[in-house]
């Protein structure tokens, strides 16, 4: 059967590893060519286009916090497969400390992958979606991005921030048929909160009413949902899957 997204052709950034990996995995899943930026993982890069397919998949090298790496990227996927119909911004880092000891450096960093690069993939992006006049933009932002979190502030800053920008771009090209919406999770299980002691991870979970932590693919069907037909009256809008922490 076809997928709901053939003929479409996506770009994800930081694809390679939990919540971005499954959201490419997803997409590829549903008929999509996917492309998607990593900025060290080469093995993980390369296992991916191998499960996919080399004519279904293209893993682009780059830092997604410089404009370049952008402009090259979005620029590979219209060269080789014609129009970026999606585009998620998913490429983050932390450095969390409580402000007293957090340095310049982890404030320049988190700022610079998690907000910086989605003001540049957006804008590679404004003129080609412009110019067909669709497009699906989705920005992976964070519940703390909402609510605040103590140690995390420079994080909870590019999340926000990441916010704003969104409705800002979304009624900037709403009558160009390009929807701009942001996807906030809350405590999801990947990699990187798998390193969490078990005192925090039972303190997380004591604020999810829904009682347990949330899957990538609860990301993954998120965005799957904003990026159909189905959302196309949709945009400006923050999506939260945090099993109700934020409300």
């Amino acid at each position: 059967m076809p997928g709901i997204f053939d003929q479409k052709n996506v770009l994800v950034t930081g694809g390679t590893r939990g919540i971005g990996r499954d959201i490419v995995k997803r997409f590829s899943q549903e008929g999509a060519r996917v492309a998607f930026t990593f900025r060290s993982s080469t093995v993980e890069a390369d296992e991916l286009v191998r499960e996919l397919g080399p004519d279904n998949a293209m893993a682009i090298q780059g830092n997604a916090a410089e404009a370049s790496a952008a402009d090259e990227a979005v620029s590979a996927v219209i060269e080789n497969w014609g129009s970026l119909d999606v585009l998620v911004n998913n490429a983050g880092v932390t450095r969390d400390n409580l402000m007293l000891r957090a340095t310049e450096e982890d404030w320049d960093i988190v700022l610079d992958t998690n907000l910086k690069s989605v003001f540049n993939f957006c804008k590679a992006v404004y003129r080609p979606m412009m110019k067909q006049r669709s497009g699906r933009i989705i920005n992976i932002s964070s519940v703390v991005g909402v609510t605040g979190n103590a140690g995390q502030t420079n994080y909870a800053a590019s999340k926000a921030g990441m916010i704003g920008l969104s409705k800002s771009l979304a009624k900037e090209l709403a009558k160009r048929g390009v929807t701009v919406n942001v996807v906030a999770p809350g405590y999801i299980s990947t990699d990187m909160t798998a390193d969490v002691s078990e005192a925090a991870r039972d303190a997380m979970l004591g604020m999810v009413p829904v009682g347990r932590a949330g899957t990538t693919e609860d990301v993954s069907s998120a965005v799957i949902f904003l990026a159909s037909e189905g959302a196309s009256y949709i945009t400006g809008q923050v999506l939260h899957v945090d099993g109700g922490m934020a409300m």
